[in-house]
């Protein structure tokens, strides 16, 4: 980001509760070491030290109360409905993107959307055009293991988190390279091999549901009535 010209580079705040568990050894990025240890603090030392950044980790689930308006960009990686509920209502007055990566066993998706704070002409975020992913009540039917259960190995595919996160990746770096995206996202499927994007397009966004708000009505200014004096 320094290379591109953003003299202040990526600051970021990095939140998760959970730790590294046996089977996260070999699917994420760590070693068998650091089980036990928060997974939060684990990535953001290491990027800190290899970069020299001055990222901050947060062990701790983001909750409807945390403070996430002012932040530019939002960046999703969860396994429950309930989680990305959360995330949706701590951005109520955000102004920023909200970028949503979600997987079950083969398919997932990436939805890039505007915050609920932006008003009209905003790009649909995840809840927009999947309202069942951000339903809590569905939690408890989804059988799929999450990437830390120790059957996923078994349940899940090996590489559905690497070709989720490829996509997100070269969508930001699209987007801060050339300050434009060319979709608001992609849906993956590993088993057909077919990754299709979503258009940037009203049209397209409608076969999910979602109308793009329009802007209110301005009121035209009731002319004050002309009057005359005799002096």
């Amino acid at each position: 980001m320094l290379e591109l010209g953003h003299p202040g580079g990526i600051e970021c705040t990095v939140y998760d509760d959970d730790r590294v568990s046996p089977t996260n050894v070999g699917r994420q990025g760590f070693y068998p070491n650091d089980v036990g240890q928060y997974k939060a603090a684990l990535i953001v030392n290491r990027i800190n030290m290899l970069m020299g950044t001055n990222w901050e980790a947060r062990t701790s689930r983001v909750n409807s109360g945390s403070n996430l308006h002012a932040a530019d960009l939002v960046i999703g990686c969860v396994d429950t409905r309930a989680a990305r509920r959360a995330i949706l209502q701590s951005l109520t007055y955000g102004r920023g993107y909200y970028l949503d990566c979600g997987n079950d066993a083969d398919t997932g998706q990436v939805i890039l959307g505007h915050a609920p704070g932006v008003g009209a002409g905003r790009f649909p975020h995840v809840g927009d055009l999947f309202p069942e992913l951000v339903d809590p009540r569905g939690d408890a039917a989804d059988e799929t293991p999450s990437c830390s259960m120790a059957d996923a190995l078994r349940k899940q595919s090996l590489v559905i988190n690497q070709a989720i996160a490829v996509q997100a990746f070269n969508l930001l770096w699209t987007m801060f390279r050339t300050g434009r995206v060319p979709f608001s996202g992609f849906f993956v499927n590993l088993k057909t091999g077919r990754t299709s994007p979503v258009p940037l397009d009203p049209s397209a966004w409608a076969r999910f549901g979602f109308e793009v708000p329009k802007p209110a009505a301005n009121k035209k200014a009731r002319k004050s009535p002309k009057t005359s004096a005799a002096l």
